[in-house]
């Protein structure tokens, strides 16, 4: 059954999160997304503060650029949140826009080696294992935590390239990109390239995100946003118009693979508080029996 979730945009205020979280969690949304773009806010102070807010939304963190982050504190901070409130988190980690990583001085030379040693040794870090990691990047000397999660969170990769598809697959729960309807069949078969190599086999959620709009200009909103992503808005990335529209591109992304659908409202989107409570109220029963 694919789940449902939508992105609390970084354009937005902190100050605006509160009213989302509620109307998400009041809704019956599966899924609440937050960002960690530079220099906007920090996901793991808002997703402490909607898993605090809330009751039931799965909150998504869609994703922690692991430059920017020592894995060990990474682990510490999901372990924390996630023994609080168990079972509610899911957790992303990417390259990060390679741009911003330059500007903060935290470019690596081989992102995908640091992905791979971050991944492996964060999730070894979360069910409880004490290590010592001698990497390129990551360094660790007999690290363990003080306070496992009773059961290990969701951890996910975020990205759009074949090598790290792949290594999604391999290394994580899941992953959340961003593909073209035509390309989701390759994509799905790259993560299970990646699956097959694999020591031990466990669950794995391929997620897309979409742009999505609704009103008088959503198509206008929408494939001005696809172009800025650098694809044609024909690509099938954009979910446009009234509920019944919306929920019928959902339904064509799940019936192709996507375990999960994440709409994204555009940047520019002139009621988020609005926007999350149409998809809660219109659009997902349309696309799940209630609950």
């Amino acid at each position: 059954m694919t789940s449902l979730g939508v992105v609390f945009k970084p354009q937005n205020p902190p100050e605006r999160l509160r009213e989302v979280v509620e109307v998400a969690d009041a809704g019956g949304l599966e899924q609440l997304w937050l960002c960690e773009d530079c220099f906007a806010e920090g996901a793991v102070s808002t997703a402490a503060v909607a898993l605090a807010w809330s009751q039931h939304v799965r909150i998504g963190v869609g994703v922690l650029p692991v430059p920017l982050r020592n894995v060990a504190v990474t682990a510490m901070e999901i372990a924390t949140l996630e023994r609080m409130f168990p079972g509610r988190t899911i957790w992303g980690v990417g390259h990060g826009n390679q741009q911003w990583m330059n500007q903060v001085g935290a470019r690596v030379a081989s992102p995908l080696t640091l992905l791979r040693e971050y991944v492996e040794a964060l999730r070894r870090l979360l069910a409880g294992h004490r290590i010592t990691v001698q990497g390129r990047y990551v360094q660790l000397d007999n690290v363990a935590l003080d306070w496992t999660p009773a059961t290990v969170p969701a951890v996910i990769i975020g990205g759009f390239g074949p090598r790290t598809l792949r290594l999604a697959g391999e290394t994580a729960d899941g992953v959340v990109t961003g593909t073209t309807l035509g390309g989701i069949q390759e994509a799905i078969d790259l993560t299970n390239e990646g699956r097959a190599a694999r020591k031990h086999s466990r669950d794995f959620s391929f997620m897309v995100q979409l742009v999505a709009a609704t009103g008088p200009d959503a198509a206008d909103r929408a494939e001005a946003e696809v172009r800025k992503l650098g694809h044609d808005p024909k690509d099938g990335l954009c979910a446009v118009g009234d509920a019944h529209a919306i929920a019928d591109t959902v339904t064509r992304w799940a019936q192709s693979g996507a375990d999960t659908v994440i709409l994204e409202p555009t940047p520019d989107e002139p009621d988020p508080v609005g926007f999350f409570r149409f998809v809660a109220e219109k659009v997902r029963p349309l696309v799940l029996p209630s609950t």
